[in-house]
């Protein structure tokens, strides 16, 4: 008699949020393509979106002037997840593996992120102090906060994922995936 593997419930919980996370994600995704191929198409917008303000950081300058490219790359990660979430319940290695590197890239995600964050809050803080003058609101303090905040959340979501993927190479896991 053939011995049936067990199913953990760590990769069942993991493949059913991710299927309800990616869901939303895809269709909120679908939703940005299509506005950014339509709405975004103008010429006007599109002469903004590529000439960048002096001053601006060179990323964020990109990530404006390449905003079709960043809305389509969410789209596929979207889906992507989405058929490894499925594929995870279904116990099939291949979605695993996509799985794991699906995580090691949010990992990647969390920490650029944080450089991100720092460039942004950086040159928001400049614009707040030359537009206000010597007698406008003192922004550190706010932008400092949100800056922790923000490296919190990075952080905390790069640990969580890295995790996930920690679990996802355990030989209790492997061996559920195995046929």
């Amino acid at each position: 008699m053939a011995q049936v593997q067990a199913r953990s419930t760590f990769v069942t919980l993991v493949g059913s949020i991710f299927i309800v996370l990616s869901s939303f994600g895809t269709l909120i995704s679908i939703l940005q393509n299509i506005m950014a191929f339509t709405v975004f198409q103008s010429p006007e917008l599109r002469q903004v979106m590529e000439s960048p303000q002096p001053g601006v950081p060179p990323v964020a300058a990109f990530m404006t002037s390449h905003f079709h490219l960043f809305t389509l790359a969410f789209l596929l990660v979207s889906v992507l997840t989405l058929v490894s979430a499925i594929g995870l319940l279904k116990r099939l290695n291949w979605a695993r593996l996509c799985f794991i590197g699906i995580m090691a890239l949010a990992v990647l995600w969390s920490l650029l992120s944080l450089v991100l964050q720092w460039m942004m809050s950086s040159f928001m803080l400049g614009q707040f102090a030359a537009a206000s003058g010597e007698n406008g609101i003192d922004m550190r303090p706010f932008f400092l906060a949100v800056t922790v905040m923000s490296a919190v959340f990075s952080l905390g979501f790069g640990v969580l994922f890295g995790w996930i993927a920690k679990r996802l190479l355990s030989p209790e896991v492997v061996a559920e995936f195995s046929s």
